[in-house]
């Protein structure tokens, strides 16, 4: 159960959800509240289809690639410091970059990839797969998919958020995450240098 709690609560500031939230009430702002609602459900399916095969054929990758999972961890941890810096300098633009004419089913791209699954969080996911073994693997699946359910919940709830938080509200929400994510990635690099010194020491 710790580990259940624990996988969620990484994956929850992983997917970075207020950020998600912005952008999600940026590319949905001509839509209907039942257009919004569709939307949401397609983008946080294909993210969630998407996470589970990166979950499951980690190794396969690693395998394939030719890499360690040291190595994959100091890139992974590299990419989520960045991100964390983005969204601690940057925060959120509800507007940014975005035309006024109506878009096109914007759910799977660019709302599921890469805002909800970007490259940062790939690596995460790639790096959280491999980690866990037997029972634990199933218990961070379940936490994975509960921190997508929890996105899911604040997607739907998004135009109460923007009424409640207002832009500033959400921007500072999305710089607390940032610094959680600098953490998690901090975490991430220092695990991979530790296990690529161990490695080298038991070689020599």
């Amino acid at each position: 159960m710790t580990l259940l709690i624990s996988t969620w609560i990484k994956f929850f500031f992983l997917f970075a959800p207020f950020f998600v939230v912005s952008m999600f009430l940026a590319l949905t702002r001509n839509e209907t509240p039942a257009e919004r609602r569709t939307t949401a459900n397609k983008a946080v399916l294909a993210a969630g289809c998407t996470a589970l095969v990166l979950f499951f054929f980690g190794n396969t990758l690693f395998e394939v690639l030719g890499i360690t999972i040291d190595s994959f961890r100091v890139g992974a941890g590299i990419l989520l410091f960045l991100s964390a810096i983005s969204l601690v300098k940057e925060g959120i633009r509800t507007n940014a970059q975005l035309p006024d004419a109506p878009r096109e089913d914007s759910s799977v791209v660019p709302l599921a990839i890469p805002t909800i699954i970007g490259p940062a969080t790939i690596g995460a996911i790639l790096v959280y797969g491999s980690e866990l073994q037997g029972v634990d693997l199933i218990f961070g699946l379940a936490g994975m998919f509960l921190a997508l359910l929890a996105l899911l919940i604040l997607l739907h709830a998004a135009n109460w958020l923007e009424r409640l938080l207002g832009n500033t509200g959400l921007n500072i929400l999305s710089k607390v995450a940032g610094l959680i994510l600098a953490a998690m990635a901090s975490q991430i690099v220092l695990t991979g240098l530790t296990g690529f010194l161990t490695s080298v020491g038991a070689i020599n």
